[in-house]
């Protein structure tokens, strides 16, 4: 009897365990009834920016920068054409004082000339011209018709051509604690927009990596905010060469109504019909804002949960913003 009643006990036990487990896997919840699970609410960390994340970054500015100085050369023209931390370049140009600092920075175009995304020519050309930030330089003598600098620091080699503008110390970022990440937060960010382009024109980044969105300083937009790179279903739908697994069978051949994606699109069959743009819209990483002009931001990838891709949307995180 009593080994009876200690193996109801030891069951007992077991099921209270096992439920408990459960629920603990399950995750709490929030007022409206949400499971927070590390499945939709991962846990989100986030590394401090570099100096050269910061000072390497680039940007696009709407208004094109005065090229009137410029670097005419180096200490080895015409046989080096391209300089680094250590050399000494020539500037042309007027109003260099002995001891002044200069932002190199380069006009870039992509000479691919494809867009990444429908629409991205002429959203790009609503933002401005990209400009790359290649170093920074030194005046150290103005006895010649043109200046002698001497490179402090180097992004990428220094080209004659590249312009000089006036360098200016740039704000820190702020770093959150880690927090929850809301994978599938419905849009309520009072300011949003759209990836235009990343660093050095790539389509697919990931942490760590630049990209470029068309909100700026005018909207509000300060160094040190955070924005969610968002992403809806559609897009896959849209994109030339995505689209083709919506194609590709979905189901299994043994299922007798076999599902079909968005009819209008593709052809219909005798299943249920499954439309993209009821499929919740997904967060699929986290920018932090280090640098800004009026109507754009220059941000760089703090966390990911998936490729970030050049047209995703971006909105202002809320839960990250710090008190003034």
């Amino acid at each position: 009897m009593k080994k009876t009643g200690l193996l109801v006990l030891l069951v007992a036990t077991a099921a209270w365990a096992q439920s408990a487990s459960d629920a603990t896997a399950a995750g709490p919840t929030t007022p409206d009834g949400t499971v927070l699970t590390s499945a939709n609410f991962p846990t989100q960390r986030v590394q401090m920016p570099t100096y050269a994340d910061v000072y390497c970054a680039g940007f696009i500015n709407r208004e094109t920068l005065p090229d009137a100085r410029f670097v005419a050369g180096g200490l080895d023209t015409p046989f080096t054409t391209k300089f680094v931390k250590g050399d000494i370049v020539y500037l042309q140009g007027t109003g260099y004082s002995t001891g002044a600092e200069y932002e190199i920075v380069r006009a870039v175009r992509d000479i691919n000339e494809y867009e990444m995304y429908p629409g991205q020519r002429k959203l790009l050309q609503a933002a401005g011209q990209p400009y790359g930030e290649i170093g920074r330089v030194r005046v150290i003598d103005t006895r010649s018709k043109t200046a002698v600098a001497l490179i402090e620091y180097s992004c990428d080699p220094i080209n004659p051509g590249d312009t000089a503008i006036p360098f200016a110390e740039k704000p820190l970022v702020s770093f959150h604690a880690p927090l929850r990440f809301d994978r599938f937060l419905p849009t309520a960010s009072k300011v949003s927009g759209r990836i235009v382009m990343g660093k050095d024109f790539d389509s697919v980044v990931g942490t760590g990596q630049k990209v470029y969105f068309n909100v700026g300083s005018n909207q509000g937009v300060k160094v040190g905010d955070y924005f969610r790179a968002v992403r809806n279903y559609e897009t896959e739908l849209r994109d030339p060469v995505d689209s083709l697994s919506f194609k590709a069978a979905i189901s299994e051949d043994t299922q007798k109504k076999q599902p079909s994606v968005d009819p209008a699109m593709f052809t219909k069959s005798n299943g249920p019909v499954i439309h993209m743009r009821d499929l919740p819209r997904r967060a699929v990483g986290e920018i932090v804002v280090i640098g800004t002009t009026p109507t754009t931001a220059t941000g760089m990838i703090v966390f990911a949960m998936e490729d970030v891709h050049a047209g995703d949307g971006v909105e202002l995180d809320e839960q990250t913003q710090q008190p003034q």
